[in-house]
């Protein structure tokens, strides 16, 4: 049995997300005036981000997460993968793509139940024509 522990299993971080973003953001290597850059935004409108005055927009929130290297979970709602300790980014990174995968894993254990359950009930209809 694995003791890796469940996404909500965690005790989440009570922060709002402009407290969870300047952690990310202060944790990562870049500056705000990078991320902006990067991100194809203005600087005005990340420091409004870390200040609780928006959020960012559904387009820019993914790429925000991986850009700061924390799971989008964690940003939102502060469950997930928040930001590295140890400052290692290789690692930061690694352990991001593994939330990630894990979460993808799960999502097609549920289509792949989905899909079952629609050809058990196709087959069952065929039979009963037969």
């Amino acid at each position: 049995m694995s003791n890796t522990k469940m996404i909500f299993e965690q005790q989440p971080d009570e922060d709002t997300f402009g407290g969870r973003f300047s952690r990310a953001l202060d944790a990562s290597e870049l500056s705000a005036r990078d991320l902006a850059w990067r991100l194809g935004v203005q600087l005005a409108t990340v420091k409004a981000w870390e200040r609780d005055r928006s959020i960012p927009g559904s387009h820019h929130l993914n790429r925000t997460a991986g850009l700061l290297g924390v799971s989008l979970s964690w940003l939102l709602h502060g469950i997930g993968l928040g930001p590295s300790t140890t400052g290692n980014s290789f690692d930061t990174e690694i352990e991001v793509k593994f939330e990630k995968l894990k979460l993808l894993h799960a999502e097609t254990g549920h289509l792949i139940g989905e899909l079952r359950n629609k050809l058990d009930e196709r087959a069952n209809t065929t039979q009963e024509f037969s």
